[in-house]
């Protein structure tokens, strides 16, 4: 069994019985920001030719930069069968229908499936609001012999469950940024370079606890980071290391895997990796030509730049123009959804300001209003381009998370600490989506109490954190009198329980006897 890189979180796994092929991303996302590094434009016909016709195809969640649909639309036969993680929703496989794929195959959370002949595979889900209601998901993939888990950027708070199906060979997930935070938030540099530094290390940090708790053979970087070619975002590349940005390059990780023993491979587009070879990869390119990527990515960068300059600026002038009544168009949508969510609004618990140009709109989740702004006062603020409002508005997009927020083309501004909920609201534009996201609401805010207890240093706390229910038996860690839940970095002051992260979340905990 083998595995190529495809760019990004793409992977095309050859085994004895068929092929999979998994995340392929070819199409700058999220408006033109995001585009694949390094390139992978340029793939050699033989491997372009050979990935088209996959024996299955894996896609793990609904983001952009894991489900191109102009590029599947265009190239993927629409008999090929697809993988498709057990969501909660099916909003996924509706969105794979409507591109003309009719055959799928239905997975249960973390049970294998067999697919003939000793090919089995497994695809744990993560159904967190945060990922979207839809989910995000891993595949763990056996031929009998060898096997390879494909975790992506998915984040499975249960670290044993990837392992339960045997050992690893290979290892591919994601150690980099793939968020809009903080860049995009008003602070001062030295605030910044604070929250830089510490939302780095945080994603260093969970990417090793995943690489120790699988112990696979080979540790793959993969899903990330993007780069940004647009001359706008050009400044969250980093290159020199000293950016004000998350979104260091596989250079970063596999100096941090080795500095603990652990056997990583750099890998670009194209480069095959084989099960029970002691994984040396094989490129398309020389040893020289791949380090030179890194070590010259500015000029590459650059290059890279100038031959998507002229898509940019077409891209540019195909965002919809401002049309009249925006306030009447967002009310018309929002206020029958804040209705269904009086848990969610409440636990936002003020007013958010959407300046779009000219025209400023007051999102009132505590009165369940939307309107035009008139001097109100309001605890977020977001600032965006009319032109990219008028678009995820024209495209009745439901996750402005994925289609408007990861393109890092807005700024931002809070009174006080993160609200999870606020972002929860602007993924879950639909009635579907927001049912799913106030029942989450209420079962967070007014949780049956839970018996589970786990004993840390000198203190008893509740097992699961109360962020995203991270197993704090594997992801905390306590200096005495603070806990970090490492799985996101998220800290916890151990004589109050107290977050000292964000304002609207409490850890039970009390001293052991």
């Amino acid at each position: 069994m083998r595995a190529t890189s495809i760019g990004h979180a793409g992977i095309f796994i050859e085994t004895r019985q068929g092929t999979i092929l998994c995340d392929p991303w070819f199409n700058p996302a999220f408006f033109g920001s995001w585009f694949v590094f390094p390139r992978n434009d340029q793939l050699p016909h033989p491997l372009r030719d050979e990935i088209l016709h996959p024996s299955y195809l894996y896609i793990s969640h609904l983001h952009g930069d894991h489900l191109d649909e102009k590029w599947l639309s265009e190239n993927i036969p629409r008999h090929t069968p697809v993988l498709l993680p057990g969501f909660p929703t099916n909003e996924l496989e509706r969105r794979l229908r409507s591109l003309g794929f009719d055959t799928f195959v239905h997975t249960e959370d973390g049970i294998e499936t067999d697919l003939g002949d000793g090919l089995t595979i497994a695809i744990h889900v993560e159904t967190s609001i945060t990922d979207g209601p839809a989910g995000d998901s891993a595949l763990v993939v056996s031929d009998g012999v060898h096997r390879i888990v494909d975790q992506n950027d998915c984040r499975p708070s249960n670290l044993d469950a990837l392992r339960s199906h045997g050992p690893v060979d290979q290892h591919w997930l994601q150690f980099s940024g793939a968020i809009w935070y903080p860049m995009v938030y008003e602070e001062s540099p030295e605030t910044m370079r604070q929250l830089i530094d510490l939302k780095v290390e945080s994603q260093f940090s969970r990417a090793l606890r995943y690489v120790e708790a699988l112990d696979a053979r080979a540790v793959v970087p993969s899903a990330g980071p993007p780069c940004f070619l647009d001359p706008d975002l050009f400044h969250l590349n980093v290159i020199d290391g000293d950016e004000l940005s998350i979104f260091p390059d596989q250079t970063a990780f596999t100096n941090r895997l080795a500095a603990i023993g652990r056997n990583s491979v750099t890998n670009i587009p194209g480069t095959t990796i084989e099960c029970g070879s002691e994984s040396t990869p094989r490129h398309l390119i020389s040893e020289d030509d791949v380090r030179e990527i890194f070590t010259h990515k500015r000029e590459y960068l650059r290059r890279y730049q100038n031959d998507y300059l002229p898509y940019l600026a077409e891209l540019k002038e195909s965002w919809e123009k401002p049309a009249p009544n925006l306030v009447g168009r967002l009310k018309a949508w929002w206020e029958p959804l804040m209705t269904l969510a009086p848990t969610l609004c409440d636990a936002i618990g003020a007013a958010c300001l959407l300046r779009a140009g000219d025209t400023e709109v007051l999102i009132d989740f505590p009165n369940r209003r939307v309107s035009a702004h008139q001097g109100e006062q309001f605890g977020f603020r977001f600032d965006i381009d009319r032109r990219l409002v008028e678009t995820v508005v024209a495209q009745n997009a439901v996750d402005w998370s994925d289609k408007l927020f990861l393109s890092c083309r807005f700024g931002a501004w809070r009174s006080g600490a993160y609200n999870e909920y606020l972002y929860n609201f602007f993924k879950s534009l639909s009635v579907e989506r927001m049912q799913r996201t106030e029942a989450e609401a209420v079962r967070k805010i007014a949780p049956p109490a839970p018996s589970d207890e786990i004993r840390i240093g000198d203190h008893i706390v509740e097992r699961y954190c109360p962020h995203r229910r991270a197993d704090l038996s594997v992801f905390g860690e306590s200096d005495g009198t603070t806990l970090v839940c490492t799985l996101h970095g998220w800290k916890f002051d151990l004589e109050t329980g107290k977050c000292l992260t964000a304002d609207d979340r409490r850890l039970r905990v009390r001293r052991a006897d």
